[in-house]
C-alpha cells in the first residue's frame, strides 16, 4: 500500500511538471485563435512558422550566446575555487575552521536580492556593466557555499591513509588534490557543475540589473521582453519559452548519470 502512494505521489509530481512543458512545446505548434478556441486540443494544422521565426531570428542565438558565455564562465570558477576550499575545510585542520565554514554555509540564507544594490554599485564602480563579468563573477560568489557544503563531506569521506600513503611516496597536498582526489570525485563534481550551470542559466535578478542594453541579455530577459513585446501572441510566447528551455534541459539529460551518480556515490563511500 505503501508504495503504491509512493508511485502515485510520483505520477502527480511528474504530471505537474510534464503537463506545463507539453502544453507550451504544443501551444508553440498552434495558433493564438486555436488556443483560444481549444485551450488544452491538438495543433489542428500544425502552425511551424512560430519555432521557424524564431529559430531564424538573430535576437535569439545572441541570447542563447550570452546565456551560455555567463553560465560557463561562472561555472568555472565556482566549482574549482570550491573544491578547493572544501578540500581545505575537509582535509585539514586549523584554528577557527568550523567558525570560517559557518560562515561560507551562512551564504545559503543570503538571497541575491537582499545584496543587489551592492552588487550593483559594485559591478558598476568596478565598469563591469553590460559585461558578462559583471554577472558571471557574483554568480560564481553566491555558488561557492551551496558547492562547498556538497563537496565538503565527499572529500572528507576519503580515508587519512590515502593521503598519508600519496605523502609517503612524495605527493604534496597539492599533487594529492589534483591527480587523486579530484579524479575519484568526478562524479560530484558533475552534481556541483550542472547545478551551478543550471542555476546561472535560470538567473534573472541579477542579469535584469547588471544588463542594460538588449544585445547582451541573457535568455531569461530575452522571454520576459518577449512576451511583453507580443502579449496578444499567446503562441509566439509559449514557442520563445519552449525554446528557451531545451539548452539547460538537453544539458541536463546529458549530465543526469553524472548527477544521479554524484548524489548517491557519497552515501556508500568509506
Amino acid at each position: 500500500m505503501k508504495r503504491i502512494a509512493l508511485y502515485a505521489f510520483a505520477l502527480l509530481v511528474a504530471l505537474a511538471i510534464l503537463v506545463p512543458i507539453a502544453y507550451a512545446v504544443l501551444g508553440g505548434f498552434r495558433t493564438t485563435p486555436q488556443l483560444a478556441a481549444d485551450p488544452v486540443g491538438l495543433p489542428d494544422p500544425w502552425v511551424f512558422s512560430n519555432y521557424g521565426e524564431i529559430l531564424g531570428s538573430g535576437t535569439f542565438w545572441r541570447q542563447v550566446w550570452n546565456s551560455t558565455l555567463i553560465a560557463v564562465v561562472s561555472t568555472l570558477l565556482t566549482v574549482p575555487l570550491a573544491a578547493l576550499a572544501a578540500f581545505v575545510f575537509a582535509r585539514f585542520a586549523f584554528p577557527g575552521r568550523e567558525v570560517l565554514y559557518a560562515v561560507f554555509t551562512l551564504g545559503l540564507l543570503f538571497p541575491v536580492a537582499v545584496a543587489i544594490l551592492p552588487i550593483f554599485i559594485m559591478v558598476r564602480n568596478l565598469g563591469l556593466l553590460d559585461h558578462p563579468l559583471g554577472v558571471a563573477l557574483p554568480q560564481a560568489a553566491f555558488g561557492l557555499p551551496l558547492t562547498i557544503v556538497i563537496l565538503r563531506p565527499f572529500f572528507a569521506s576519503f580515508p587519512n591513509e590515502l593521503q598519508d600513503a600519496a605523502a609517503i611516496d612524495g605527493c604534496g597536498p597539492l599533487r594529492f588534490f589534483w591527480q587523486i582526489l579530484l579524479p575519484l570525485s568526478r562524479p560530484v563534481l558533475a552534481t556541483v557543475a550542472v547545478l551551478a550551470l543550471v542555476g546561472s542559466w535560470n538567473a534573472f535578478l541579477l542579469p535584469l540589473v547588471v544588463l542594460t542594453e538588449a544585445d547582451n541579455w541573457t535568455l531569461p530577459l530575452g522571454v520576459t521582453n518577449y512576451s511583453t513585446q507580443y502579449t496578444a501572441d499567446i503562441a509566439r510566447i509559449l514557442a520563445f519559452t519552449t525554446l528557451s528551455i531545451v539548452p539547460a534541459l538537453a544539458f541536463y539529460a546529458f549530465a543526469e548519470r553524472h548527477l544521479v551518480r554524484g548524489l548517491t556515490s557519497g552515501a556508500v563511500k568509506g
